[in-house]
């Protein structure tokens, strides 16, 4: 169980959630406006170009899953909590990770 965090504590995942948004989606639509695609091939290819970046994305798929994981097993969090997974694989662990917290930590409902 997560337990509720305080009103900074709270904001500083909010603030988080949105910069996981914004800063990997800039340096993705840059790929894509340089030609860049999102289909299997092309993406993975350059995902595994070189040692760092097969490094990169083998650290985050790897934490996306076992974040995953931990979703599944947060019963507590009820069926709604499902939302967290494809967000993570569409959008991005960087974000998903830090809205799933934040929308974890927040005081109980009346």
């Amino acid at each position: 169980m997560i337990k509720t965090a305080s009103a900074p504590v709270r904001a500083l995942l909010l603030t988080l959630a949105l910069v996981g948004l914004v800063l990997p989606w800039w340096f993705n639509l840059r790929y894509l406006s340089g030609g860049g695609s999102l289909a299997p091939g092309a993406f993975f290819g350059a995902a595994f170009a070189n040692p760092l970046t097969s490094a990169i994305t083998i650290d985050v798929y790897l934490a996306a899953v076992a974040f995953c994981i931990g979703v599944a097993r947060d019963a507590g969090a009820g069926p709604r909590r499902w939302w967290a997974v494809p967000l993570t694989f569409g959008v991005g662990l960087s974000f998903a990770l830090p809205l799933y917290l934040w929308w974890r930590s927040a005081p109980p409902r009346a």
